[in-house]
């Protein structure tokens, strides 16, 4: 079970195959916080200053053909390989733009349980922000 907190009151708790990419947790969060999977992402060890290059570092461009970038592939790399051990956290950025920043930690790991459905939604706390607020204050 991984925990993405946006703030420390407003995160959702997910769990997925460890088999699955970071390309599918990635997408697994974003429609745990209701917005919409249209954007780059990228997960970074550095967590105070992730554009550092420093340390572990999985990003979306490194898929992307002529993708300029020297990270770790989110397509080819599992939730396992990154996050394998409770306690594990990186920083998940989505949307450079915007850059909206969640804490993603891993908070155990188990059986996938029959007849269940996965990446699935344990837990949510918090109301979500909006990905895109109307800007028009009437």
């Amino acid at each position: 079970m991984l925990r993405a907190s946006f703030k420390p009151k407003v995160y959702r708790e997910i769990e997925i195959e460890g088999s699955k990419s970071l390309s599918a947790l990635a997408e697994a969060i974003i429609m745990a916080f209701d917005f919409e999977f249209d954007h780059a992402f990228g997960y970074y060890s550095d967590v105070k200053n992730p554009y550092s290059h420093k340390g572990e570092r999985y990003e979306l461009f490194a898929d992307m053909e002529d993708g300029d970038s020297d990270a770790g592939s989110v397509e080819r790399t599992t939730v396992a390989q990154v996050f394998g051990a409770p306690g594990k956290k990186m920083l998940f950025v989505f949307d450079y733009g915007d850059d909206w920043r969640f804490m993603i930690e891993a908070k155990a790991t188990g059986e996938m349980a029959p007849k269940t459905r996965y990446p699935r939604l344990v837990t949510s706390v918090g109301t979500a922000p909006e990905q895109y607020p109307d800007d028009d204050e009437d």
